[in-house]
């Protein structure tokens, strides 16, 4: 975890439990905005809109919520924010299946 202090680590843990702790119904519907990339969770996760690898995006991440098809969709790492399906982050996990 390099260029992560412990507090930043804590803090991007704390939010994450959250996240996973939520269910899909619940990060549907507080899921109302679209998450950038200046947000501080998505800055310390090194979020970014389009993933610099076709083989690894939000899409096929086993974190990503919400209907296929959708452009952007609920995250368990980012509550109450939509990603886009092609965007990633330092937190994926490829889907099972």
């Amino acid at each position: 975890m390099a260029g992560y202090n412990r507090r930043d680590f804590l803090k991007v843990s704390g939010k994450s439990l959250i996240g996973l702790t939520l269910g899909g119904v619940a990060l549907r519907a507080f899921a109302q905005e679209q998450l950038q990339a200046s947000d501080p969770t998505a800055e310390a996760l090194k979020y970014t809109p389009k993933s610099p690898e076709a083989s690894a995006n939000c899409g096929n991440c086993m974190y990503i919520q919400g209907k296929e098809g959708e452009q952007h969709r609920p995250c368990a790492i980012f509550p109450g924010k939509l990603v886009n399906v092609n965007g990633w982050c330092t937190a994926w996990v490829k889907r099972p299946g």
